[in-house]
């Protein structure tokens, strides 16, 4: 038995009380400082809707549930779950809105609430659209209203994203928490950034160290040392943000953000800005080249002391495991082997491969990459192998992409079955939510497929960029440290397989590292590699 609430109306004798809570909504707290807003304005609708209600015993609660500057594409909001508090605690008998969707924009979460509400035997009346869910003309107008609701939530989103890519091409700011070095300057049109002298002097300073140092870890503790945080900034709300110290994140995000090069970047898209660039074009590069080249090797601590350049990269074709690198010591001379993971574990039996020594297949590996360039016999198979590699991806991405197509027909055709159902089914509105959350992944999933099936499409390397890729590689080899070597042929290949049992080796090539070397390995390598040993 539920109890009573307060609230005003009058109510016959003996007639039982309908206890209603009113709940509002606005998207942005724009205008809500006002002495009458939006939110006061869907109340005073209800209010009057509950009033000419009162002959059914109809009350309104004094209690307000109101959401200012929330959106209704979630629940996270906290009059919302104030609201379901006291329902689930009996103390509300029907819910009211000015509209369906000021109480949600989501089908899905909307039929969660509506579960809720049958639960607990509360009603849910929206004023402006006048419908009962006991009945099921009633259950299935609101299964067609939330799903217009929905469908004009994802609408206005597809049209933000889009404004954005467009103006982003264009080259304008289009948000985003501030950056050290610029200030925003607001304007009719939209944001711009301008040049904060003091802190672009700070930027660079901090590229020139980073070069200095070559390592994340040893410039932040000398940004830290002396004081340097990143972006302070005062929030619209008067909230101070920004202003910590730097970390190893930060720092990257910094040195990687090509805003500081005159550019803005959406998503793997970058384009001319509009803002003046504080970091020289040779600076940026040189920056980019060694971060690159830390993210692959460590940094200036490496862990592959011992020149190890197949480190990651062997393979025993045997037992498919990874071959590890180690060594034997007598008296002053070291003796360097690959070891099958297998072997060391399960014992030497166990394994046909073994081990091989280190030096031995390192420098076969060398060889081989050598020889593709002289003998135009290799130099087709590598070509081949390569495309051969692209093109098994791009059937892959295609016979996935097929499912998701096909799986996103039979989800249409149960989208269709079950709203023709609607009207007798009082479980449809939450079968329809589950429907159309599966269609946006498996859509979403679809799009993803397509776009890796179009990089993997322009990733198909030629005979030129693998004539220009070995051409650098034998003058590049010679003049680099063990380090860049061992970097070099991580670039190039994707693994080696050695099968022990009849002594062959096969070497499969990174396409991408293919192309990467023909266009600027040489130049980053011998760079990098005066460097290391400078």
């Amino acid at each position: 038995m539920k109890r009573n609430g307060s609230g005003n109306g009058k109510v016959r004798a003996g007639q039982q009380r309908v206890r209603c809570a009113i709940y509002t909504r606005k998207s942005t707290d724009e205008g809500l400082d006002q002495d009458f807003n939006s939110l006061d304005a869907q109340r005073e609708a209800a209010e009057a809707y509950i009033a000419s209600q009162q002959h059914e015993g109809w009350v309104c609660l004094p209690d307000r549930y109101d959401d200012g500057g929330f959106t209704g594409a979630n629940m996270e909001r906290p009059a919302l779950k104030r609201l379901f508090e006291d329902l689930e605690a009996g103390h509300i008998d029907c819910v009211v809105v000015y509209k369906v969707d000021r109480l949600s924009r989501s089908l899905l979460d909307f039929a969660r609430m509506m579960e809720t509400f049958e639960k607990h035997q509360v009603s849910f009346v929206s004023v402006t659209q006048q419908f009962n869910t006991t009945h099921s003309m009633g259950r299935l107008t609101l299964n067609i209203l939330l799903s217009f609701a929905q469908f004009e939530r994802e609408i206005i989103s597809e049209r933000t994203r889009d404004k954005i890519a467009a103006a982003r091409r264009k080259g304008k700011w289009m948000g985003g928490k501030p950056l050290l070095g610029y200030d925003l300057l607001l304007g009719p049109g939209g944001g711009k950034l301008i040049v904060n002298e003091d802190e672009a002097v700070r930027v660079r300073a901090i590229f020139d160290e980073y070069i200095q140092r070559q390592s994340l870890i040893r410039t932040v503790q000398v940004l830290n040392e002396r004081g340097w945080t990143t972006k302070r900034w005062t929030t619209r709300k008067g909230n101070e943000r920004g202003g910590q110290p730097f970390d190893k994140a930060s720092l990257f995000r910094l040195l990687s953000n090509v805003v500081y090069r005159g550019k803005v970047r959406y998503k793997d898209e970058v384009h001319a800005g509009e803002h003046e660039a504080i970091i020289d074009e040779d600076i940026w590069t040189r920056v980019q080249k060694m971060l690159r080249s830390n993210g692959r090797t460590g940094g200036m601590h490496v862990r592959n002391k011992y020149g190890a350049l197949l480190k990651g990269l062997l393979h025993c074709k045997p037992c498919d495991r990874v071959m590890m690198h180690t060594y034997t010591a007598k008296g002053n001379r070291r003796y360097r082997y690959y070891v099958c993971y297998t072997a060391q574990k399960q014992g030497w039996h166990a394994c046909p491969s073994k081990s091989v020594p280190a030096e031995e297949i390192e420098r076969f590996v060398v060889e081989q990459i050598r020889a593709v360039g002289k003998d135009p016999a290799v130099m087709a198979m590598a070509l081949d192998q390569a495309r051969a590699q692209a093109m098994e991806e791009m059937a892959a991405l295609e016979s996935d992409a097929r499912i998701a197509e096909r799986e996103i027909g039979r989800i249409h055709g149960e989208v269709t079955k079950v709203a023709a159902d609607a009207a007798t089914n009082g479980h449809a509105a939450s079968r329809l939510a589950e429907l159309h959350e599966r269609l946006r992944e498996a859509e979403q999933r679809l799009s993803e497929l397509r776009d890796q099936s179009e990089r993997a499409r322009r990733g198909v390397v030629t005979k030129a960029e693998v004539d220009s890729a070995l051409e650098a590689f034998t003058p590049l080899w010679d003049a680099l440290s063990p380090r860049e070597q061992a970097r070099v042929l991580q670039l190039l290949i994707q693994r080696v397989d050695y099968d022990g049992e009849n002594g062959k080796i096969a070497v499969t090539f990174h396409t991408n590292g293919i192309r990467t070397l023909g266009q600027n390995g040489a130049a980053d390598g011998l760079e990098v590699g005066a460097c290391a040993t400078a």
